[in-house]
């Protein structure tokens, strides 16, 4: 009986070791890849529960570290500066007349349709009679 306990026991740490191996592996890909670090996309990535990631002190550290850090395509976009408040309002106004061109072109345009159809109309009812 003890060789038995022995063999389950040999069995469980190689499993165990097995998931912690693929873990690491998935750890590693995701920041190869820039993608965020959290126990879920870990989870999913190395095929095991958030749980057991949870309950394994060193990948925890590891996850928790790098869950707050930025992936380096993040971190360069962070980088530009935001547009200013008199930058914001230049290209709103901007846009305003735009939008005002646009809408008095239209304006225009549908005139322009209306007296055509109206003129064919014209030249229709009077070809008839």
């Amino acid at each position: 009986m003890p060789e038995r306990a022995d063999t389950l026991r040999r069995a469980a740490r190689a499993r165990h070791d097995d998931t912690a191996a693929r873990a690491e592996a998935a750890l590693e890909a995701l920041q190869r890849q820039a993608r965020p670090v959290n126990f879920g996309q870990l989870a999913k990535a190395a095929g095991v529960s958030r749980y057991w990631l949870y309950r394994q002190p060193e990948l925890r550290q590891k996850i928790e570290r790098l869950r707050g850090e930025l992936p380096q395509k993040q971190r360069r976009s962070q980088g530009t500066q935001r547009a200013s408040a008199d930058s914001l309002r230049q290209q709103l106004h901007t846009y305003r007349e735009e939008l005002a061109r646009l809408r008095a072109e239209n304006t225009a345009l549908k005139e322009q349709l209306a007296r055509q159809l109206g003129a064919a109309r014209a030249a229709s009812v009077t070809r008839i009679s």
